[in-house]
């Protein structure tokens, strides 16, 4: 999956149609929560923009299944405010809604403020090989230019960073709040220099919970979960039909 650049995401700002390969599931797990994984992926990665039709018989067709666990995966995907049911009409996917991105960026920094602040308080306890090791590979992705990977890479960190702080069932609530703020930041990320930023940002906050200081942590951490939310109005200006509110 890519993470389309600036220049091709307003491209594709002008035909919403919805390209999507044919994907065949697992006949021996659950359709819907496949299709959903799928879906969800499409859209937060901006692959299925902003405004783009989801037409039932299409997604039938290209998954391969019936139109039940189809229905089943966009109730999901509405609940999540992803997209957009228009009763006997249509299914599109929704704007970026920023009431939205603030809620999901507040529940982030409060969970995330604690989780740095444990961490460092333990750094004589702890092993940050894996956190260490995301953030080099990072640094790979970047360099071979593959934003798609390096965003997975960005998740994965924060993931495990919840995982040795010893919460780690707070993952599926942020993650099932943040659809619209990952889209944001997948929005931002291919803008020059940004990714760059995004690596030397969590190099700062690492190198602070590493040598426990967990103020100095905190407050990397917080500038690092706020670039994107700074932001906003430029990605407005480039984007006007991707974002609401």
């Amino acid at each position: 999956m890519t993470i389309p650049s600036a220049d091709r995401l307003n491209e594709n700002n002008q035909e919403k149609q919805l390209l999507l390969p044919d994907i065949r599931i697992d006949r021996k797990q659950a359709a819907a929560a496949q299709v959903y994984d799928h879906l969800r992926s499409l859209i937060v990665s901006l692959a299925i923009p902003p405004g783009s039709q989801l037409p039932r018989a299409l997604l039938a067709e290209r998954f391969g299944v019936s139109q039940q666990p189809i229905r089943e995966a966009l109730l999901k995907l509405e609940e999540e405010g992803l997209v957009d049911t228009y009763p006997q009409s249509s299914t599109k996917v929704s704007k970026i809604d920023l009431q939205n991105v603030h809620e999901a960026q507040f529940l982030r920094i409060a969970v995330e403020l604690e989780v740095v602040r444990t961490l460092a308080s333990q750094a004589d306890r702890l092993d940050f090989f894996p956190i260490e090791m995301l953030i080099t590979q990072q640094e790979r992705l970047l360099q071979r230019g593959d934003i798609a990977a390096f965003a997975e890479a960005d998740r994965e960190m924060h993931r495990t960073m919840l995982d040795l702080a010893g919460v780690p069932g707070l993952w599926s609530v942020i993650r099932s709040r943040s659809g619209h703020l990952d889209r944001l930041r997948n929005l931002h990320l291919p803008t020059p220099g940004k990714a760059r930023s995004v690596v030397e940002e969590h190099k700062r906050f690492f190198d602070a919970i590493v040598a426990g200081d967990p103020a100095a942590a905190q407050d990397a951490l917080r500038s690092h979960l706020s670039g994107t939310i700074a932001s906003v109005e430029d990605l407005r200006s480039r984007h006007p039909d991707y974002l609401t509110g």
